[in-house]
């Protein structure tokens, strides 16, 4: 796990840096996934979800509702005396989110290991002493809110992995903590942490969102364990606390298609759409579907559109400069580099990998505009020593060539 500080960014910066777009995905798991943008103003409920339809039996919505309730957040007493041990000696919140990060992480305390598919809340967390990244920020939240700071979830996207077939896209998604301190500077704490050069994008999300989440990791295990109703009913538990997530209407189709439910998928995926109209993950679902179904003009329909958000997405462009660039053809990644930036204008690596085509390309003095460029537009120390290595490196070539 990771804590570091982006007390470097501006409040712009950090307003911008966390004004992204959801995505939809089980967390810490390669799925496939698609860029959001929420319709506002548009309510969407759970009440109404069609029945699952299996072995003869209905399951309904008042069955979900009839599950007991989840409080990942919640803590016991000796969850209460661990945070009083390691953080009642100091009254400044920085010293005491170092404490508490120190305490969890360290092996002579709790040594909480990184498990992908330790999903649970708060309390199993802290018995059990693993998690993943999703759990752990169940525990790190209600910790730290239990210490005086002011923690939050923070959902992180990372860069997309195109594949050309079926126009897919494969993507991790993952969940850390955001804490805030009073001077506005912000700590991140994670216990998979991920290189920067991978991230696309983070918001911050309700404790709602949090806990909606634990549901469809619930929901996407059953599944895996070929358990469908408790698939179901776990991720309309889910929806009942966040309908606006696009990821659980789609999850949720794809459950319907696993039990021959066909129109009810269908149903689900455009439920999703609704939300977000961007959403790929429900658009190759629906491919998925048609062709099962041998709706071809359908399943063409939908092939053009992805084929349209593709070429919309920058980390798509940004995917092909890299191939170019690792295949030393300078002119092909400098191309894609700038689609990219030209949709994504203020994300610095974006910006970086330009100013890095440029350098190749043998264009010095713009590649140091574009490399110091990006280092104000990073919000991250790491990101801009990294860059500013890369710059001195480029000035002493054209010193060498005068």
């Amino acid at each position: 796990m990771s804590l570091r500080s982006d007390n470097t960014a501006t409040p712009d910066r950090r307003r911008r840096q966390l004004a992204w777009s959801r995505a939809a995905a089980l967390l810490c798991i390669a799925v496939l996934l698609g860029a959001c943008s929420v319709a506002p103003g548009r309510e969407f409920s759970s009440t109404d979800v069609p029945p699952l339809k299996l072995d003869g039996r209905l399951y309904t919505f008042e069955d979900a509702q009839a599950l007991p309730a989840h409080d990942v957040l919640a803590i016991n007493d000796e969850m209460r005396e661990f945070v009083d041990t390691y953080t009642r000696n100091s009254s400044n919140p920085q010293n005491r989110l170092m404490a508490l990060h120190w305490a969890l992480k360290s092996p002579g305390n709790l040594a909480i290991q990184y498990d992908p598919f330790a999903d649970g809340d708060a309390r199993t967390v802290f018995r059990r002493g693993s998690a993943n990244c999703l759990s752990y920020a169940h525990l790190f939240v209600a910790l730290a809110r239990e210490a005086g700071l002011d923690a939050s979830y923070q959902w992180i996207e990372i860069r997309p992995e195109w594949q050309r077939l079926g126009e897919r896209v494969a993507v991790r998604l993952h969940v850390n903590v955001q804490v805030e301190m009073r001077d506005g500077s912000d700590f991140i704490v994670d216990i998979d942490p991920l290189n920067r050069m991978e991230v696309a994008g983070a918001r911050l999300l309700s404790d709602e969102e949090g806990l909606a989440l634990h549901y469809s990791n619930l929901a996407m295990q059953s599944l895996a364990d070929d358990n469908p109703a408790g698939a179901w009913l776990n991720l309309v538990r889910g929806l009942a606390v966040a309908p606006e997530f696009s990821h659980l209407w789609v999850n949720l189709g794809a459950i319907y298609r696993y039990t021959g439910q066909y129109a009810e998928a269908e149903q689900a995926y455009f439920r999703a759409l609704d939300v977000d109209r961007g959403d790929r993950s429900a658009m190759n679902n629906l491919l998925v579907l048609y062709e099962a179904q041998g709706r071809y003009p359908e399943q063409e329909y939908w092939l053009d559109r992805l084929s349209h958000y593709r070429k919309l997405n920058p980390y798509y462009h940004a995917g092909l400069g890299d191939e170019a660039m690792a295949a030393g053809d300078w002119e092909a990644a400098y191309q894609h580099y700038s689609r990219a930036r030209r949709i994504q204008p203020d994300d610095s690596q974006l910006t970086y990998s330009l100013g890095l085509a440029e350098y190749k390309r043998g264009n010095d003095r713009r590649a140091a505009k574009l490399i110091r460029k990006a280092i104000d537009l990073s919000a991250f120390q790491v990101e801009k020593d990294r860059y500013r290595v890369q710059l001195r490196t480029i000035r002493e070539h054209q010193a060498a060539s005068l």
